[in-house]
């Protein structure tokens, strides 16, 4: 299909190509809802006149919901404060405790390109998972900067409650339970590689910052010459058989994307990858479930697939909406952060590219193929030429699950295998601009980054970060490295 160049805001030497894909129709189950209320001071602020006021939601029933995030009118103004919820079970009727919703997402379009630019983006805390609920109460806090005697800084306007119902599952929807297709070889298959590091390899204490390994330097700003998209071979040097980019061969399996979009895009073993990509160093292709799969409702999104040139890094975030779900919600919470990052934060589609829940299940994020280049929304500044992958849950204290991580791992194997790149590998990116590089600077990046290693942020959470090394071992391994 013919592509057209697209005018964005990118860094230089990084380009972006849309094009005009199918209209998919409304699902025929519903596909859910937003509903949304305006914040209010509240009554009990006790500030002085002319000083900030804390915002916020009397305790109060609503529509069912099960996501929630604050939104404000300016996506370029920060909220400096505490964001908290409390809500009611429609199973129980019981009210939870006080829930913090993390006030900063810094999972973002790139500063200046048309997603973030456009009328209707709005700044939004990340969301939080409450499972089904019918009442709330919701309230803002301004948090003081520069010490107990610094100043209160005013909270952003237009602040507002979005609640989400991500309607009902359609009938006959794919399992969430993990696929063992892609998963360490079996000795009756010798040839498809070599044996993995098993869970007593997982990082600890042991691991330098960056989950990588004590020889690893981790994410460094560089402004040398090397190449930006060279490939590597086994042991972290450029591969002659290998070229960069996607390859040609099309898939008949691989139904994502287009308008026979089925449920799944069905594993394959590692030699069936080798023959149909024609790369050397490549993980089998897990089973992923598409769009179609966790059932979006494609009329939300922008028409326009966007796509980058490469996929030279893979950055790993948490999702920050909490870890009371079980898997069998999984697509729930999907459609509801998808609808999320579209009605309530204005963007062209969900941020991340792929999303992996705590069972294994690997799910398409951003339309366009799971096998192409797709443009996210997932590390401002850093959006080019890489990926987002999204572990549902939040790791600032808990341990994500063995199943989530080897996913990632089998994930990342696959699809920087496809561009020619080593996972235990570096990659250089141009910066689009962040709070950690400015515009134009040429950043030296684990080949699997966490996103903080691209902006200043707690994502993906404190654990998970230092699971990475852990992630970057497996995946080399999986390519037969």
């Amino acid at each position: 299909m013919a592509a057209l160049a697209l005018p964005l805001a990118l860094p230089s030497g990084a380009t972006a190509t849309i094009h005009t894909p199918y209209r998919a129709a409304a699902p025929d189950v519903p596909s859910g809802s937003t509903h949304t209320l305006m914040l209010a001071p509240l009554a009990t602020s006790g500030r002085a006149l002319g000083s900030p006021l804390a915002e916020g939601l009397s305790e109060r029933s609503v529509k069912p919901f099960s996501l929630l995030g604050v939104t404000w009118d300016d996506a370029r103004t920060d909220l400096e404060g505490t964001v908290q919820v409390r809500t009611r079970s429609v199973g129980t009727g019981i009210w939870s405790a006080w829930q913090d919703v993390e006030s900063h997402s810094e999972d973002a379009p790139d500063a200046g390109s048309p997603e973030a630019t456009e009328a209707g983006v709005r700044g939004a805390t990340a969301p939080l998972w409450v499972g089904r609920c019918d009442g709330v109460e919701v309230r803002v806090v301004p948090r003081r900067t520069g010490g107990v005697r610094g100043a209160l800084p005013a909270l952003p306007e237009g602040l507002r409650l979005d609640m989400i119902d991500p309607g009902d599952d359609p009938p006959g929807a794919p399992s969430a339970a993990p696929s063992t297709a892609g998963a360490p070889p079996s000795s009756a298959d010798p040839a498809d590689g070599p044996a993995l590091p098993g869970r007593q390899d997982r990082p600890g204490d042991q691991d330098s910052p960056g989950g990588g390994d004590p020889a690893d330097t981790g994410t460094t700003g560089d402004t040398g010459t090397g190449d930006t998209n060279s490939t590597d071979g086994p042991d972290g040097t450029d591969d002659p058989d290998d070229e960069s980019g996607a390859p040609d061969a099309t898939d008949p399996t691989d139904t994502s994307g287009t308008d026979d979009e089925l449920p799944v895009v069905p594993a394959l073993t590692r030699s069936e990858t080798e023959a149909l990509t024609g790369r050397r160093y490549i993980g089998a292709r897990p089973r992923i479930v598409t769009r179609a799969g966790w059932n979006a409702d494609e009329s939300l999104r922008t028409e326009d697939f966007l796509f980058t040139d490469n996929v030279d890094a893979v950055f790993v975030h948490h999702s920050a909406t909490g870890n009371d779900y079980d898997c069998s919600d999984a697509p729930s919470l999907i459609r509801s952060i998808y609808r999320y990052h579209i009605k309530s934060s204005g963007w062209r589609d969900i941020g991340y590219n792929f999303l992996v829940d705590k069972c294994g299940t690997i799910y398409e994020g951003r339309g366009g193929g799971v096998a192409k280049s797709v443009f996210g929304a997932h590390t401002l500044g850093f959006n080019a030429d890489s990926m987002g992958v999204a572990v549902l849950g939040t790791f600032s204290d808990d341990k994500p699950s063995e199943a989530a991580l080897d996913a990632v791992a089998r994930l990342a194997a696959w699809k920087l295998g496809i561009y020619g790149h080593n996972p235990a590998g570096t990659a250089y990116l141009l910066s689009g601009g962040s709070n950690k590089y400015r515009k134009g600077v040429r950043v030296s990046f684990n080949s699997i980054s966490g996103h903080r290693d691209g902006f200043a942020t707690e994502c993906p959470g404190t654990v998970l970060y230092d699971d990475l090394g852990y992630i970057r071992r497996k995946a080399a391994a999986l390519q037969g490295r």
